[in-house]
């Protein structure tokens, strides 16, 4: 693609990054009360049984992830026209996800502009090695690699540490807006946690949260893992890199049945998200079908995406991702000396 197309590209997409405020509080209606709801429901379940409350949990935790995905439209000033609308909004879903927002903010949007590039790597992004990297590393280094890349450990390990610990400290040079954000946050979550034990007691209150943040937490992981890592993803070198085939090719499509489109809030159409980060969820699945080239991205589907699941390492020789099993065979053909 020319550069005078990936502008045309650029600008087409963009005439849809604008909020719009009804649709805005329609979808925070739309999922605030549901997940208010169905949390009570949970709660007076649990008299019943544990095994009742359970699933009525795991409906929560779907409304948990759209309300991430407020949350993340919020730091990208997209959700509302009102930057300081945006910023409250996206502090109090903050405290609803458990995510910090100025510091999240600053780490996503790094994303955004080093997604797919090989030399600006580490900040907002899930670990990845080359083929060339890996076979270099230390020992230390390609256990600790494997271990990342375990599927229990990166699916089910994985949200307690964002929850519990990544979330809840602030970086090393953060500034005072982004530190008083992260701490306020963390006080909330005390104040709220206490409030909720004193009236329906700790018991209860870790049978119902835990499951939600649990499965929030795995799919939330598994949809951001998803999106970049697939057999043909794009990724390339500085010198090399470009942005709109980092965001086209380098992002999937993930078409997923129409309810779990609408409860992820739109976030498999990764690839519009990624060309125009300013065009709200609510908008995204029209900018695909309204700017015809979008429709070209890589499409996944559930069964296609599980695949997934075996990319380790991505092979700059060949411009894919393969499995450690691949990274062997290849090893036994090419011996590649230290």
């Amino acid at each position: 693609m020319s550069k005078q197309k990936q502008a045309e590209l650029k600008r087409e997409a963009a005439s849809f990054a604008h909020a719009n405020t009804k649709s805005g509080v329609i979808q925070l209606l739309n999922t605030t009360i549901p997940f208010l709801l169905l949390w009570f429901l949970a709660y007076q379940s649990l008299a019943v049984s544990f095994w009742l409350s359970l699933p009525i949990s795991i409906m929560a935790a779907f409304f948990v992830v759209r309300m991430f995905i407020i949350f993340h439209d919020c730091t990208h000033g997209s959700f509302f026209n009102n930057a300081k609308a945006n910023r409250i909004l996206g502090t109090v879903t903050g405290i609803i996800t458990h995510f910090a927002f100025e510091k999240w903010k600053r780490s996503h949007s790094l994303h955004h502009a080093t997604s797919g590039n090989l030399d600006k790597r580490g900040v907002g992004d899930i670990w990845l090695l080359t083929v060339e990297e890996y076979e270099q590393a230390s020992l230390w280094t390609k256990l600790s690699y494997r271990l990342y890349r375990n599927p229990f450990v990166m699916f089910v390990l994985g949200p307690f540490y964002l929850f519990m610990v990544d979330n809840r400290i602030n970086r090393k040079g953060a500034k005072r807006k982004e530190r008083m954000n992260t701490y306020f946050i963390n006080v909330s979550l005390v104040l709220i946690y206490s409030i909720l034990v004193y009236i329906i007691g700790w018991q209860a209150l870790l049978l119902i949260q835990l499951p939600i943040l649990f499965t929030a937490g795995m799919l939330g992981v598994w949809l951001f893992y998803v999106q970049h890592t697939f057999e043909d993803s794009y990724f390339e070198n500085e010198t090399e890199w470009d942005f709109v085939k980092a965001a086209v090719d380098g992002s999937s499509y993930y078409k997923l049945p129409k309810f779990m489109q609408w409860l992820t809030g739109n976030i498999g159409f990764h690839h519009v998200h990624h060309l125009s980060p300013k065009v709200p969820n609510y908008h995204l699945e029209k900018t695909h079908e309204q700017v015809v080239p979008l429709q070209k991205a890589t499409t996944i589907t559930l069964r296609i995406s599980l695949a997934s699941m075996k990319y380790r390492l991505f092979d700059e020789a060949n411009k894919s991702f393969i499995s450690f099993k691949q990274f062997k065979a290849m090893k036994k053909l090419k011996p590649i000396s230290d």
